[in-house]
């Protein structure tokens, strides 16, 4: 059924509104080809930068500098030779590609922000250093459509409780939309949410989890594509 107007509509950024893992698949691709284990293979390469990668968020956070982190703790650990300083900047080269990156909106994103705006609050909802993310935001031109920018150290349920609370967000009236079963989906469902699930092909292999089922009295809606929204919203 058509929502009426005056939703809250929590939005995620990366894989939802714009590309970004498949940035980090084409460094990770690179690195692992630049390592060229004699030992290991891709996969158990690929398996190794994951825990690296856990790790380095834990201690460190989300975004490029922890990514550029990752990368060197991982080369250091399967390397058999020591990392130089010539091999240093080329692991670097890796993550600088996807700084360099230009905003790559998905489809018809535009287009379906700038309708919905018009009948609801929107609300930007993602994770990761708030300076990269403020960027790739201004670089965008999608800002003046959010009545509110929130970016989060991590999101789970706690942090859904907070920002709902801060926002003023009933719960009957508020969903959460993006890509990550992880950080979108799940913990917003166990806030009291509502929830829309759009997959990406190429979703981080760190954000999977199996979607949960709704809680009596909330909803949760799949869509295939972001324009799908308009015919709810």
């Amino acid at each position: 059924m058509r929502q009426p107007a005056n939703q809250t509509l929590l939005i995620d950024a990366d894989d939802t509104l714009w590309e970004n893992n498949i940035y980090f698949e084409r460094a990770i691709t690179a690195f692992i080809s630049y390592l060229n284990h004699r030992t290991f293979s891709a996969e158990q390469v690929r398996e190794h930068l994951n825990h690296c990668e856990h790790a380095t968020i834990k201690a460190h956070g989300y975004g490029l500098s922890s990514f550029r982190r990752s990368l060197i703790n991982c080369f250091e650990q399967l390397s058999d030779s020591p990392i130089t300083p010539e091999k240093h900047d080329r692991i670097v080269s890796f993550a600088q590609a996807i700084a360099d990156q230009e905003i790559e909106l998905l489809p018809n994103v535009a287009e379906t922000l700038a309708d919905l705006a018009t009948r609801h609050r929107l609300i930007l909802v993602t994770k990761g250093n708030p300076d990269e993310q403020a960027d790739k935001l201004r670089r965008s031109g999608l800002a003046p459509h959010f009545a509110a920018v929130e970016v989060l150290p991590e999101k789970h349920h706690e942090a859904y409780l907070s920002l709902a609370s801060h926002h003023g967000c009933e719960a009957c009236i508020t969903w959460m939309i993006g890509n990550s079963p992880r950080s979108d989906i799940n913990p917003a469902l166990a806030a009291g949410l509502h929830a829309i699930f759009i997959p990406h092909d190429f979703t981080w292999v760190l954000e999977h989890e199996v979607v949960n089922q709704p809680p009596a009295g909330q909803n949760l809606l799949e869509l295939a594509a972001f324009a799908d929204l308009r015919r709810f919203f």
